[in-house]
């Protein structure tokens, strides 16, 4: 079993529905990944601006897989533009 967590930085300019849409897009491109604990942490300012932005949205997902995540995905992540920054890190 491989446990990941991502950490995802979103434009806080989006409404709650375009950011709750968003949110279930990435899951949806998380194909046989079970998704086992989300955490909120709200708007934070940034320590330098991205993309002309001042501070952003941080969500955290624990992912846990068998086969690990596919490779496109985290070329996905960096063409949406709502999405500032992305941190995938593999914990065990």
């Amino acid at each position: 079993m491989r446990i990941y967590e991502l950490v995802l930085v979103l434009k806080t300019s989006l409404s709650d529905a375009q950011r709750k849409k968003l949110l279930d897009q990435v899951k949806d491109m998380l194909k046989g990944v079970k998704i086992g604990k989300e955490d909120e942490w709200g708007q934070k300012p940034l320590a330098y601006k991205i993309r002309r932005e001042l501070a952003g949205f941080y969500h955290i997902l624990h992912l846990e897989s068998e086969t690990g995540i596919e490779k496109g995905f985290e070329k996905k992540l960096v063409a949406s533009e709502d999405v500032l920054r992305h941190l995938l890190i593999r914990k065990k």
